[in-house]
C-alpha cells in the first residue's frame, strides 16, 4: 500500500479501553526517547487507563488504521487562574516509528487545536524534551512558543498507581 493510500485509510478517533495495549506500546516508545522518564509498563498502563475511564479529566486521540494505532496524543484538562478558565496540558504526542514523516503528528496537533477551540479551552501547554531539537521545531511550526516559565517537579510517590 502506498503511503498516500495509507494516509487516506487512517482516521482520528478518541481512544477507548480496547486501545490500551497499543497506547502503552507507544508511550513506552516515547519514554525510551526522553531523558526525564523511564518506561514502566505497569505505570503507563495505569495512567492511560485513568484517563480513558475519566473523559471529563482528559482525552486521548489516536490515528488508527483498520488494525493498529499509528499515533496518539494525550490531553489533560485543568483550570488556569492566569487564563480564568479551562486549559489543556498536552502530553504523550507520539507517532509510531514506522509511520513517521507522513504528516500524522501534524494531523493530531491540528485536531487537538480544533478540539480546544470547539470546547472553549483557553490555552494548550506542553512540555517537550530540551535536548530533542526536532521536537521543539515541530511544535513551534504548529504555533507553540517557549515560555519564560520553567518546569519543576517534586516526586511524591514512586509507584504512580495509587498504591
Amino acid at each position: 500500500m502506498s503511503s498516500e493510500n495509507e494516509a487516506q485509510n487512517l482516521r482520528i478517533d478518541p481512544a477507548t479501553l480496547e486501545d490500551l495495549d497499543d497506547l502503552v506500546e507507544l508511550v513506552m516508545e516515547l519514554f525510551r526517547l526522553e531523558e526525564d522518564f523511564q518506561p514502566d509498563q505497569r505505570k503507563q498502563t495505569h495512567g492511560l487507563k485513568l484517563i480513558l475511564e475519566q473523559p471529563n479529566r482528559g482525552r486521548i486521540f489516536v490515528i488508527r488504521s483498520e488494525h493498529k494505532i499509528v499515533a496518539m496524543v494525550n490531553l489533560l484538562f485543568t483550570i488556569s487562574t492566569a487564563e480564568g478558565g479551562m486549559v489543556i496540558l498536552l502530553e504523550d504526542c507520539i507517532v509510531h516509528p514506522d509511520h513517521r514523516r507522513h504528516g500524522h503528528g501534524s494531523r493530531l496537533i491540528n485536531h487537538v487545536s480544533e478540539f480546544a477551540k470547539r470546547r472553549g479551552f483557553l490555552r494548550i501547554t506542553l512540555l517537550t524534551d530540551r535536548v530533542v531539537q526536532e521536537s521543539r521545531k515541530f511544535f513551534a511550526k504548529h504555533g507553540f512558543f517557549e515560555s519564560n516559565m520553567v518546569p519543576m517537579r517534586q516526586v511524591i510517590a514512586k509507584g504512580g498507581d495509587g498504591s
